[in-house]
């Protein structure tokens, strides 16, 4: 069996690393990969972008790819399950409709506010004036998101009024973030402590991953701006039976029957990202359309399961006769970034000494 993994991240290195493990895969390639999955048996590094969708289906039919698994957000949000499902190649992920829960964070608060899934108050703007009358109103902390995709960057917890006002003409006037900043979603600061919950759903079953929490903020003890990650564990302690069974039932099943009776039913992983509040209440924050990065390396650390076979199973509606296990011991991860990140930052600098850690 050949299978192509899409993207260039530690996740992709850990999707590539778990997917190699069963044993009548042959090949792994890896779309375009990094200098980590070019070192790793049964992976093999193609130059291949991940928005050249046009390429990725051709490359697919001409290595007879089984499966196709795709790392990050943005070939998700342009239609890459879409056009490999055109062309009749197995992809386990959402669609471009679905990928709007992450594409789009004024469409994820509709939608939540239309299924009654716990999260925090908001609005929505294109225009200065109103965001700025909307914060004042409100007062700080406060929370400015831009809409679109941004990296893991485009979420701004202004502490205060100042922070948040410059927040907004950044992103609508200052165009911080391009297109992805055009429109602001504004939403109440929420306080708790914060859990990644992933799960795998082929559009109408759901089975959860092990539970992780990642560290977003660059400096140490929670300091400075966010990042996409600078770390994560799992499992993660805050996540207990009883606060993992409300979850499951106040968010998890709400979002994929919501978006099966909407016309877009789900299928991939759901990357839930909540704050669990001082009663245990789960509220979404953020929800992403495949695995998180950082978190995927620790998790994958810990699956015993066959990733493979999971994702066979969930591409063929049959994830209500598949069951997850993980090996008990915590895990982490370490995220190494460049000097500057996630400001300005060099990049291409050379990596030695890998093959000795």
């Amino acid at each position: 069996m050949n299978i192509l993994i899409i993207g260039s991240g530690g996740r992709e290195h850990a999707l590539g690393w778990k997917a190699a493990q069963n044993p009548n895969v042959e090949t792994i390639f890896v779309a375009p990969g990094n200098a980590g999955t070019a070192l790793e048996p049964k992976l093999e590094n193609v130059n291949i972008a991940v928005e050249d969708i046009a390429g990725l289906v051709a490359f697919a039919k001409e290595k007879a790819i089984e499966l196709t698994i795709v790392g990050p957000e943005a070939p998700l949000v342009i239609g890459v399950v879409d056009a490999f499902r055109e062309a009749g190649l197995p992809i386990f992920g959402p669609t471009q409709a679905a990928a709007q829960l992450e594409g789009s964070k004024a469409f994820t608060k509709d939608f939540l506010a239309r299924h009654q899934i716990p999260t925090g108050a908001y609005a929505n703007f294109t225009e200065i004036e109103p965001a700025l009358a909307y914060v004042r109103e409100q007062g700080a902390p406060i929370v400015v998101k831009a809409d679109g995709l941004a990296a893991g960057k485009g979420v701004i917890v202004a502490m205060t009024l100042e922070e948040a006002e410059d927040a907004i003409k950044d992103m609508l006037a200052g165009n911080a973030f391009g297109d992805a900043g055009s429109r602001v979603v504004i939403e109440e600061f929420l306080d708790g402590e914060e859990a990644s919950f992933i799960v795998m759903v082929d559009g109408e079953n759901v089975l959860p991953m092990a539970t992780s929490q990642d560290h977003k903020r660059v400096g140490d003890k929670d300091t400075g701006p966010n990042t996409g990650g600078m770390g994560a564990y799992s499992p993660a302690p805050v996540v207990t039976q009883e606060i993992h069974n409300r979850i499951m039932e106040e968010v998890i099943y709400p979002t994929v029957r919501g978006m099966a009776s909407e016309g877009n039913p789900y299928t991939g992983f759901l990357y839930a990202g909540l704050m669990i509040d001082k009663d245990g209440t789960p509220k979404v924050i953020e929800y992403n359309c495949r695995f998180g990065d950082p978190e995927t390396q620790p998790i994958m650390m810990r699956m015993e399961s066959d990733l493979v076979d999971l994702c066979l199973a969930a591409i063929d509606e049959k994830l209500d006769q598949a069951e997850s296990k993980w090996d008990p011991r915590a895990s982490i991860g370490i995220v190494l970034a460049a000097g500057g990140y996630p400001a300005a930052y060099n990049k291409g600098d050379v990596i030695s000494g890998l093959p000795q850690v």
